[in-house]
């Protein structure tokens, strides 16, 4: 493909947020364009519920993260949230393609997936991973050669440099996504539950 004005390559414009003591190592796609960011950090759309699933499922509040006068996300106190919990954050993808100037998983094309053994190395305590749209998904499985993909809401086992690894398929947190709030911040109360969070 020819790489025109419209279809330049970007570059994760995000450090791999990896708290130490991290279980889990959440992987979306790919950030979305700047001029939709409300903060400097995941999931940063205003649009995008990721924050509002979490505010729900520990404080039963899904404005919990939500500064809502200013349409802001309370990004200090999210991060010292996740570092306390041990919740790793990145994307499946490290540079892609916006063929449609937009976010969209269908509208991505990735030119350097992520080097996600790279990141589970320096996550020693790291059991499990959750992706958070199809593309992600897809990219894990082509990635360790996982030929059985989870349903939605459930998790298939796989082996990352020896370490007996679960993959969770969860609904995404864009409102793009048909699935109410409250229903898919019970999926992933349920995979919190399991690996302990």
């Amino acid at each position: 493909m020819s790489i025109t004005e419209e279809h330049i390559i970007e570059e994760h414009p995000f450090e791999p947020f990896l708290p130490k003591h991290a279980k889990l190592l959440m992987l979306g796609s790919f950030p979305p364009q700047e001029k939709r960011w409300k903060m400097k950090f995941y999931y940063p759309n205003f649009n995008n519920d990721m924050w509002r699933i979490f505010g729900l499922i520990y404080f039963n509040d899904a404005s919990h993260f939500i500064d809502t006068e200013q349409k802001l996300f309370k990004e200090t106190e999210l991060v010292f949230f996740l570092n306390t919990i041990g919740v790793a954050l990145y994307d499946t993808a490290e540079a892609v393609i916006r063929l449609q100037g937009n976010a969209a998983d269908k509208d991505l094309e990735v030119v350097r997936p992520t080097d996600v053994d790279a990141l589970l190395n320096k996550l020693p305590l790291c059991r499990a991973i959750v992706t958070t749209g199809q593309k992600a998904t897809d990219t894990i499985c082509q990635h360790y050669g996982i030929n059985h993909l989870p349903k939605m809401g459930d998790y298939t086992e796989f082996s990352a440099e020896g370490r007996a690894m679960k993959l969770y398929r969860l609904p995404s947190s864009s409102r793009a996504y048909p699935m109410k709030l409250e229903k898919k911040a019970a999926f992933y109360k349920e995979m919190l539950n399991e690996i302990g969070l």
